[in-house]
């Protein structure tokens, strides 16, 4: 990752200045949230793609530079909510904002960064970048909607899964790339497929953070293993496992769901790994990550398209 990120890093240095300088507000509380969850790092995939991408169009210019900090704005609001809703304690190895602050300053700070980011995206004055995102950022609510709709529930179909980390994780991978290749000035079918390399990169890492809470470790990972389990989240590894594994595997399987219950967790994980699920889960975040690589091909050669291509290979080798 580092490696990748020499590519742009002036870039990336001048967006975390901007990260910081956009943090600012009257009230304390908001910027000591802000400066918290910001400070924590984290791989900043998202801002990163929005960077690269415009290299690889030919055109990077300083309103990447806002539109990396609107997609890590956006991204950071989605984990300070998603860390309410799961009841999560724990992210990037540290306590969650929620767990330090409490609930309700948590949302109203999510709320002030996604303010934010709208309010940088107007500065950009592109259009049809303003109307991407706000799509996409629907589009995420939706996700984080049908997500707790499934959650609970062991009858969630494979389809249904897909459905959910689609709109809830991978649209914005797409956007980044996408709004990357719009303010490069490039033309619609490139643009499509930046879209596309973005979408399909953010299935294969979602795939690969539902293996990991598997067969991870906390350390690595920054938060507890198990979580998805405790949540009631029907992710692909239990779902395979339910229509794979024996009837004994799938009645485990199916009460540990309904119940969001931790307590047959070294059980279902022994399940999970009998099934080949984790496997399955691994081939697919493959598949994904060479579909990524695949539809950029035509691109011409660049540090900025090698660094894309790298990327996907980066979304499935690693263990955090």
């Amino acid at each position: 990752m580092q490696q990748v990120r020499k590519v742009v890093a002036n870039e990336f240095e001048a967006v975390n200045q901007l990260i910081i300088d956009q943090l600012q507000s009257n009230v304390p509380l908001v910027e000591n949230i802000g400066h918290y969850i910001v400070d924590a790092g984290g791989k900043r995939m998202r801002p990163m793609l929005a960077l690269i991408s415009g290299g690889a169009c030919g055109n990077l210019n300083k309103d990447h530079l806002t539109l990396a900090a609107v997609i890590e704005f956006i991204h950071t609001a989605t984990l300070l909510h998603d860390d309410v809703v799961d009841i999560s304690t724990l992210r990037r190895g540290r306590p969650t904002a929620n767990a330090e602050w409490g609930n309700a300053p948590s949302v109203l700070v999510g709320d002030f960064l996604y303010t934010r980011a709208f309010q940088l995206l107007v500065s950009i004055g592109n259009m049809e970048v303003m109307t991407l995102m706000a799509e996409v950022t629907n589009t995420i609510a939706e996700g984080e909607v049908l997500q707790l709709t499934k959650a609970g529930d062991p009858n969630t179909t494979e389809q249904d899964y897909f459905q959910v980390i689609k709109n809830k994780t991978a649209v914005l991978f797409a956007a980044a790339t996408a709004c990357g290749a719009i303010l490069a000035g490039s033309e619609q079918e490139e643009i499509d497929r930046f879209y596309q390399y973005g979408l399909d990169l953010g299935l294969a890492f979602q795939l690969i953070d539902d293996v990991l809470d598997y067969e991870g470790n906390a350390g690595e990972m920054g938060k507890n293993v198990g979580d998805d389990l405790a949540e009631g989240k029907p992710t692909l590894p239990l779902i395979y496992t339910m229509k794979q594994g024996s009837k004994a595997d799938a009645a485990l399987i199916h009460s540990a769901i309904s119940n969001k219950s931790l307590a047959q967790l070294e059980e279902v994980v022994a399940a999970v790994q009998r099934c080949d699920a984790l496997t399955y889960t691994k081939q697919l975040a493959m598949a994904k990550s060479k579909a990524a690589a695949a539809v950029i091909d035509n691109c011409p050669e660049s540090p900025y398209k090698e660094s894309l291509v790298r990327l996907a290979e980066l979304a499935v080798a690693r263990n955090a």
